[in-house]
């Protein structure tokens, strides 16, 4: 048996656990600079704030609805999220973290007599350890754990939040409840083909008259999910990974940028993090990208968006060497674009190893006073506070540079920030 644990609005459900006088009350979650809409809570969807609406947009809803406004807070949202996943690990071992607000669960070599009752103890704790809100599906496989899930959310006064697939008499009904487009894996361009099969629900998709053309249009992944809805489990928790395949650091800028200096700051900014989290996984990277994307509306061009690559002839974690390539890429790129304003700027490393099976190059290797001096750089930065110690093309007084107007404070990840309690 399969489970799948999803925090309720989790953004939002996370601002509400120190703030809970917006509890009932309409939430929205910003994106990166308050751009836009990232996440709402249920009250927020009742009185019409749409998922992606730029927040210029929404500005008079907002003030008529009085609805309550956040800065994505990041900080705070992944450390309530390792706290719902340890509590999940106190029911059993086997855990994967599907995302930062979801997670499957098996539970092989456990005795489990009463799955409602055993999930009914997990939402309890959890409320009650970290304050989040869950709703939880059993079922036989994966793809019917989605389904349970979306039942346990959707009815929640009649399931207590925990639905159990557990018959085919269940399976069927609960298929036969799904619209297409809700079933995990059924992307827009695949739900609307199959419309015009006259597939509208899950129980339609896995008919067998359909089997050759989810073959034809889905491959081995749409078959698979076929017997997975069938109560057939063919997708198994996946490992955990000690470590990620690339690494990604993009900003989108508060106003647009022309001027090669500031853009340089940034880029260096953005390689210094990228070095930094390769650090602290303990691995090096073999290639560094750099882009930048233009405003298409402001702009009137083919193209938008710019990117390049360059592969190291030695594997690094240095924030010198990938600050420095990165920094030469942008050069190249920025080389007769002069006259483009940019809104955006990333960097990502690639071709990650382990730094402990770093290949030793014969004829061109890293200053290997880097290794040294990353290390006193990464501990001063954890002694005095993060990005204290920067490079001298960065700038002092800036990490980020984003308009958050609404950010709440990092109650479990910073010090100077934690909740304060007057008692009288």
């Amino acid at each position: 048996m399969y489970a799948l644990v999803d925090c309720n609005n989790f953004y939002a459900s996370c601002e509400r656990v120190f703030q809970p006088q917006f509890a009932g009350k309409p939430v929205a979650i910003l994106s990166n600079n308050d751009g836009c809409v990232i996440s709402r809570s249920e009250e927020a969807k009742a009185v019409g704030i749409p998922m992606g609406a730029p927040t210029f947009k929404i500005k008079e809803l907002v003030k008529e609805k009085n609805v309550k406004l956040f800065s994505s807070n990041y900080p705070l949202y992944g450390d309530l999220s390792n706290r719902v996943m340890l509590i999940l690990e106190q029911f059993t071992p086997n855990v994967e973290i599907y995302s930062i607000d979801e997670a499957f669960l098996t539970f092989d070599g456990l005795n489990v007599l009463d799955y409602h009752n055993y999930g009914i103890q997990m939402k309890t704790r959890i409320q009650k350890w970290v304050g989040i809100p869950v709703c939880i599906g059993f079922a036989p496989t994966k793809a019917l754990c989605k389904v349970a899930n979306k039942i346990a959310k959707k009815f929640q006064d009649k399931t207590q939040g925990v639905y159990l697939i557990d018959t085919d008499e269940k399976r069927i009904k609960a298929l036969k409840w799904t619209k297409i487009e809700d079933v995990w894996g059924i992307g827009y361009q695949t739900q609307k083909k199959a419309r015009l099969r006259n597939i509208k629900t899950a129980l339609d998709f896995i008919a067998p008259q359909h089997e050759a053309w989810i073959k034809k249009e889905m491959g081995v992944v749409g078959l698979r999910l076929k017997c997975e809805l069938e109560g057939k489990s063919v997708l198994n928790l996946e490992p955990i990974q000690d470590q990620k395949k690339s690494i990604t650091t993009t900003r989108s800028f508060p106003k647009q940028i022309s001027d090669f200096d500031l853009l340089r700051e940034r880029v260096a900014t953005f390689a210094a993090v990228c070095a930094e989290k390769l650090r602290k996984q303990n691995s090096c990277c073999h290639t560094i990208i750099v882009m930048l994307v233009i405003d298409k509306h402001t702009v009137e061009t083919s193209k938008y968006y710019f990117n390049m690559a360059v592969t190291l002839p030695f594997a690094t974690n240095s924030t010198l060497t990938i600050a420095n390539a990165a920094i030469d890429i942008l050069k190249k790129l920025h080389k007769g674009n002069e006259n483009l304003k940019f809104k955006k700027a990333g960097v990502i490393v690639t071709e990650l190893i382990d730094e402990n099976k770093k290949q030793l190059q014969l004829f061109e290797e890293e200053n290997p006073k880097h290794l040294a001096l990353m290390k006193v750089m990464d501990r001063l930065n954890l002694k005095i506070g993060n990005t204290k110690v920067k490079l001298a093309t960065q700038n002092l007084n800036l990490t980020w540079n984003m308009n958050q107007n609404y950010l709440s404070p990092k109650y479990t990840t910073n010090f100077k920030e934690i909740l304060e309690i007057k008692c009288q």
